[in-house]
């Protein structure tokens, strides 16, 4: 009975809970974090088409990398 009881306070608990990511983030608003998700997926994507050269041998040699990440054009 005990196992049963806490089972159900833990999945009420676990129900309640999940609303809590809905809502906005306190430090940006929607469209900002939007644009902040985007920018990391491009970078993350631009990384991952280099690490592909880079293994297929696609690129000239001596060349280490495309992205500076301290570069702003």
């Amino acid at each position: 009975m005990k196992m049963l009881l806490s089972m159900a306070v833990l999945s009420a608990a676990g129900l309640m809970m999940a609303g809590c990511e809905a809502g906005p983030t306190p430090a940006y608003t929607g469209p900002e974090r939007a644009a902040m998700i985007g920018r990391n997926w491009t970078y993350e994507w631009q990384q991952v088409a280099d690490d592909t050269d880079y293994l297929l041998l696609l690129r000239p040699e001596g060349e280490l990398t495309y992205w500076d990440v301290l570069h702003r054009d």
